[in-house]
């Protein structure tokens, strides 16, 4: 039985001896995130300074709307739009494939196979991940353009829809895997309580399990529109590097990954106008992209679910 001095003792939760091995790991994991964050202020200056630099010279809304983009001809020309067009387009062609094909094959994963399907088939889809890049731009190049020609489409050695198509099949794993993830943290409870009302299989799956695990399926949407974005390879080898403004799939474009590659060479001279539209593009990106993330993750906290 505890004295009543003792029962007046407060309750001490911490430790009287300091621990110098958490001290260690909070100051390892604080200058992880130290790095993390002095990284993107880097990036973000990198980027934006020489960006401002060519803004100085060269109107910021001529840049936005010109349609016309010839930066390393004379005259030149600084209009960005058809690298906006050109991303824009050949991301909507990998979003058709990878968006209503991912979102299935998880439908199917986490709904529909037996376990040991499940874990065959899912380390089989995860692979197409590891495939470089460069792979899938001659892929596209040699097997699907010629199969798109066959068909009868209209299109050119280069086209935006051959990269496009590609380019989906890549982000296949992406939102396939992380869709998945969240259907399955979905709780079974929901599941059963629909079983026990009648459902079939098909409306548990989209109409209790997708909305349940909507925030999650839409953060595979954007990773995988983030990285179509950001693609270089593929665009550079598949998609043609003719800056049209153009929204027709079967021609060639450059997007603006595969302007900064191919003229971040070093054929231009460096500090002059026409090297500083790298950073230019670059930072136009970066923000489009922001912008993009910000409204991703607004959209996320609105639609996402709790359970106990």
């Amino acid at each position: 039985m505890a004295t009543p001095a003792a029962a007046q003792q407060p309750l001490r939760l911490r430790s009287t001896r300091r621990r110098w091995g958490e001290d260690v790991v909070k100051v390892v994991l604080a200058l992880c995130a130290f790095v993390s964050v002095a990284t993107t202020v880097g990036i973000v200056v990198a980027l934006f300074q020489p960006a401002i630099e060519f803004f100085r010279a060269i109107s910021i809304v001529d840049f936005l709307t010109g349609t016309d983009w010839s930066p390393l001809f004379e005259p030149a020309s600084f209009g960005v739009l058809p690298l906006i067009a050109g991303t824009l387009l050949v991301t909507g062609c990998a979003i058709l494939v990878c968006v209503p094909f991912g979102l299935g094959a998880a439908i199917y994963l986490s709904e529909y196979a037996q376990p040991r399907t499940r874990k065959t088939l899912k380390p089989l889809l995860e692979i197409l991940a590891g495939v470089p890049t460069v792979v899938y731009g001659y892929f596209a190049l040699t097997f699907v353009t010629p199969r798109l020609q066959d068909l009868g489409l209209p299109v050119g050695v280069f086209s935006a829809l051959s990269a496009g198509l590609v380019m989906g099949v890549m982000l296949l794993p992406t939102v396939a895997s992380i869709s998945e993830d969240s259907m399955s943290a979905v709780p079974q409870d929901l599941r059963d309580g629909a079983y026990a009302l009648g459902s079939t299989r098909l409306n548990v799956s989209t109409l209790i399990v997708v909305p349940a695990a909507i925030s999650g399926i839409i953060a595979s949407f954007v990773l995988a529109i983030s990285r179509a974005v950001g693609e270089t390879m593929i665009v550079l080898i598949a998609a043609g590097g003719q800056p049209n403004f153009t929204w027709n799939p079967q021609e060639a474009v450059q997007t603006m990954t595969a302007f900064i590659a191919a003229t971040g060479q070093g054929d231009v001279p460096t500090g002059t106008i026409e090297y500083k539209t790298i950073f230019a593009v670059g930072a136009t990106l970066f923000v489009m992209t922001f912008v993009m993330n910000l409204f991703a993750i607004r959209l996320v906290r609105r639609f996402r679910e709790v359970y106990e």
